[in-house]
């Protein structure tokens, strides 16, 4: 991805080199437990540990460390794919008669406190609703690279452009009606209704992929590399990495081919009226 020398995002909070204590106050086997199920599903465990939303405080002695020129790297690079999704969804929802409001995106490392409680950076990244924010540390690209088998600028830019796509349904009011339907669903009916909200995200990752194409911004090997990390965070994949089985009503996700599948119908077509994963006979 051609990224350097381009505009970089003011709306990044550097909570880098933050560090040190658990969870929360209290934390014995049953947080272990279920946070170790939220990574194998790929949510965020603070929504789990504090379905309320509301802020908690930080209980842990933090520590600061230095960051290396490798993270100060990343840090440039996220900035620049962060300024990107605000220009192509100022522009799509200025077309549609809406205005887009830019969601900040926070660096930390370790651990994290956000509206929706505290999580680890073993949740990987994640979007929170409660205060329109994207949480990374940057050490998940590593992760993405060595453990899941997905290298690459592009790939890691799909990250972020996928987090930005659940921003762009909170602001649609999509978050919302999921979240009012989700409660009158029974377990598995929820999970569906979330792998329908995760496809849709991968396929506004998509439609931004589509303009920066236009745009010029990518390489060659760039869709490639997206489409390596769609499939790499897919749930029958992870499951099989992590417990050698697949349990498809457990999914939240989709599979690697539904989300390669999404993401390149977002990149193909460019429109997200094409995105109504709510509605779609077939995933």
């Amino acid at each position: 991805m051609l990224w350097r020398g381009r505009r970089e995002s003011e709306n990044v909070e550097d909570r880098r080199g933050i560090s040190g204590g658990g969870l929360a106050v209290g934390g014995g086997i049953g947080t272990v437990v279920i946070v170790l199920v939220a990574m194998l599903l790929g949510v965020d465990p603070g929504a789990l540990l504090n379905p309320t939303g509301e802020e908690q405080p930080a209980v842990s002695t933090r520590t600061a460390r230095p960051t290396s020129p490798a993270e100060d790297e990343l840090k440039h690079f996220v900035s620049v794919v962060l300024a990107d999704t605000e220009d192509v969804w100022t522009g799509i929802f200025k077309h549609t008669g809406r205005e887009y409001r830019d969601p900040h995106l926070v660096l930390f490392s370790d651990q994290v406190q956000s509206a929706c409680g505290m999580a680890g950076s073993a949740s990987g990244p994640f979007y929170c609703p409660g205060d329109q924010k994207v949480y990374i540390d940057l050490a998940f690209y590593r992760e993405l690279k060595e453990r899941l088998g997905a290298p690459g600028d592009f790939a890691q830019a799909y990250v972020i452009a996928h987090e930005v796509g659940h921003h762009v349904q909170r602001l649609l009011g999509i978050s919302d009606k999921v979240h009012s339907a989700e409660s009158r669903m029974s377990r598995s009916q929820a999970n569906d209704l979330s792998v329908r909200v995760e496809l849709q995200a991968d396929f506004f990752a998509g439609v931004w992929a589509n303009q920066a194409k236009n745009k010029g911004l990518l390489e060659a090997g760039d869709i490639e590399e997206a489409l390596g990390a769609a499939s790499a965070v897919g749930d029958d994949r992870l499951q099989r990495q992590a417990q050698g089985r697949v349990v498809p009503d457990s999914f939240t996700h989709g599979t690697s081919e539904q989300r390669v599948r999404w993401f390149r119908k977002g990149l193909d077509t460019g429109d997200i009226k094409q995105g109504d994963t709510f509605n779609a006979r077939s995933l």
